[in-house]
């Protein structure tokens, strides 16, 4: 049995590199021509809304209460909408698949390199990486990547090129629900395997993934979210992500979606990112943090310790999404 400590130095490059998200407006009877679609620009909102957050001190002060209410809540922030002559929202970014799993881009420790190597070509070997090429299909195909802009949606569809096809994989991103992680449908299978090409090294993979989203003409759009710090009051508070004018969607936020695929944990009804405690920001909650946390697992997998197929999955998938993992860290 091995019993190597982790390395004081020890990270790993992500695998899966989106591009930013670019969005442009368009109608739905033209998914089919490149043609005719136009750039989503960002334009200011000011709005006098009303107060509904007050302190405790000021809910027990009915006086001071009713003096905050009567002040006008004013938010000056930047928004997105198609335009009136267009129904669809068009969301286009690009895919590298890269290899390179059972090496860590930086390790201070070589026997435990040695050893890392020796354990993830046999995960290689004896499991594959099919099982998690098809979960990150399987999230093109559904569209996760839209986030809110995914939500009440007619109609979506989603097309995938990629050099070794001659014609685009079409998906309709309503045949693959959000609370599952696989499917068995040939063009899942395609997809995960020109993704699996490129995580075993076998080829480089570049994908270019097009999401048209049928919403209804003038209707708003959700492009990533800025964070600007120490904002002064009376300025605008709210700053959309914009490339050259043009709305977009951070690349992150497309890898969080992308690696949604961690129902291996009991903790939560539907998938969530993953991450090496599981945590779900939104609701303040780590769903890995009782010896299923990825150190634990990795430690215990290094040691030639019992590790189940779904935890060396998640351990991969760990890989995959890179990050810094030192002893301390």
């Amino acid at each position: 049995m091995s019993n190597l400590t982790m390395p004081s130095v020890l990270s790993f490059n992500r695998k899966l590199e989106p591009s930013d998200a670019v969005m442009h407006s368009g109608n739905w009877e033209n998914i089919e021509k490149k043609e005719g679609w136009k750039p989503i620009e960002l334009f200011d909102r000011r709005n006098r809304a009303v107060k509904s957050n007050f302190k405790q001190e000021v809910l027990n002060d009915e006086q001071e209460l009713k003096k905050q209410i009567e002040e006008p809540n004013l938010s000056w922030g930047d928004d997105a909408a198609l335009p009136s002559d267009s129904d669809t929202l068009k969301v286009s970014y690009s895919l590298r698949v890269l290899s390179g799993i059972n090496k860590p881009s930086a390790c201070n420790k070589q026997a435990y390199q040695d050893k890392f190597t020796e354990v993830i070509d046999a995960y290689i070997e004896e499991i594959g990486l099919n099982e998690l090429a098809a979960r990150y299909a399987y999230n093109i195909a559904n569209g996760r990547f839209l986030w809110r802009n995914r939500v009440g949606a007619q109609d979506i569809s989603i097309y995938v090129k990629h050099n070794s096809m001659e014609h685009d994989l079409v998906f309709d991103a309503y045949d693959y629900p959000l609370d599952q992680t696989t499917s068995n449908d040939n063009k899942i299978l395609t997809l995960a395997n020109i993704i699996e090409q490129g995580l075993s090294g076998k080829e480089n993979v570049f994908i270019q993934i097009d999401a048209y989203v049928k919403l209804g003409n003038r209707q708003r759009v959700w492009p990533s979210q800025e964070m600007v710090l120490n904002i002064p009051k009376g300025e605008k508070s709210r700053h959309l992500f914009a490339l050259d004018g043009n709305a977009a969607m951070h690349c992150e936020k497309i890898g969080n979606a992308l690696r949604t695929i961690d129902d291996w944990q009991t903790g939560s009804d539907t998938p969530i990112a993953i991450e090496a405690y599981g945590s779900v920001t939104q609701s303040g909650v780590a769903y890995r943090s009782s010896n299923n946390d990825f150190k634990s697992l990795l430690k215990k997998w290094m040691d030639d310790k019992t590790v189940s197929n779904d935890e060396k999955h998640f351990v991969v998938a760990m890989l995959i999404r890179g990050g810094v993992f030192s002893e301390g860290e």
